[in-house]
């Protein structure tokens, strides 16, 4: 409760690719890879930077949103938009259903609407 007897209760909704390109590209020079073979770097980054959220913001509420195949508005908006961006590389395309895997095991709402994508 605040000071003034009401609930103080904040909801965060996290930008789930910014947090998986953030995670992957900071450790770009140096990726976790697993015993498989397998470039970890965009998972970790991403649980990292979500249990940093949790553990210094205590959310009352959480959810993270997805945004799926891209924002037709903003393409309609400026042609040109991603057009310089390189491809997805191919470790951010296979972390993401591991991402979502480990967003369901602990109970966190995943937010998916095709064609919406978050505007900062």
């Amino acid at each position: 409760m605040t000071n003034d007897g009401t609930d103080d209760k904040r909801l965060f909704l996290l930008d789930a690719y910014a947090l998986i390109f953030r995670g992957y590209y900071a450790l770009i020079k140096n990726p976790r890879i697993n015993s498989q073979g397998m470039d970890t770097s965009a998972i970790m980054g991403f649980t990292n930077s979500l249990f940093d959220v949790i553990r210094r913001e205590k959310p009352e509420y959480l959810a993270v949103a997805f945004d799926k195949e891209g924002s037709a508005e903003r393409t309609e908006l400026y042609a040109d938009y991603k057009a310089n961006r390189d491809e997805t590389p191919e470790a951010i395309k296979i972390a993401v259903p591991y991402i979502q895997q480990i967003l369901k095991a602990m109970h966190i709402p995943i937010i998916e609407e095709a064609g919406i994508e978050p505007m900062i």
